[in-house]
């Protein structure tokens, strides 16, 4: 683990410097929640931060969700903030590093926050973390930034070739339901594993 990044992240979250952070699960990945039927299903969702999206599906009833971060800051306020999370779901490590098998892996500005050297390692790795027929899901910023990140944005012809190797496309749009500063702005993506 670079320990210039780990504590870059926990000064951001001790300093409460998270502008990307909405406070929320956001609409699109709430709505997606909302619609998915088994509740035993194997969640992980990398470099979490907050957690909304694990506060959500578990008082939805989600029992194998995952929360990743190798910011022990952002793991100690999520479980502080709530409380009733499961503490052995509560993964403080690299995502690059990090060993398992879900279902489902939810992306929610955690792509955006990762160096653009890592990207093809990314896709990589969430296709080795993912069984059989298993679905990468989440929002990516369809822009580019006027500053240096991260957050760190990008295209959709660069996303497409990123992940084309190693997943099918079930959902690759525009979200029509984000929230207001982000409209016209994200991408909302279902991938299975190939």
């Amino acid at each position: 683990m670079d320990e210039l990044n780990i504590r870059y992240w926990d000064q951001l979250y001790q300093s409460g410097q998270t502008g990307w952070d909405i406070g929320y699960v956001s609409t699109p990945l709430k709505e997606y929640f909302d619609q998915l039927t088994n509740r035993n299903i194997r969640i992980l969702i990398p470099g979490a931060g907050n957690a909304y999206e694990a506060e959500y599906l578990h008082k939805s009833g989600f029992t194998n969700v995952y929360v990743l971060d190798f910011s022990a800051e952002s793991i100690r306020k999520f479980q502080k903030r709530y409380p009733e999370f499961p503490a052995a779901h509560l993964i403080s490590e690299d995502f690059f590093t990090h060993q398992g098998q879900y279902d489902l892996i939810v992306e929610q500005t955690f792509f955006s926050s990762i160096d653009r050297n890592q990207r093809p390692d990314y896709a990589q790795k969430m296709h080795d973390l993912l069984n059989n027929d298993g679905k990468l899901t989440g929002l990516l910023f369809t822009h580019e930034f006027d500053f240096q990140g991260p957050p760190f944005g990008g295209t959709l012809p660069e996303y497409r070739t990123l992940f084309q190797p190693f997943f099918e496309f079930n959902v690759f749009e525009i979200a029509y339901n984000s929230i207001k500063p982000r409209a016209g702005r994200e991408l909302f993506f279902i991938l299975q594993k190939k």
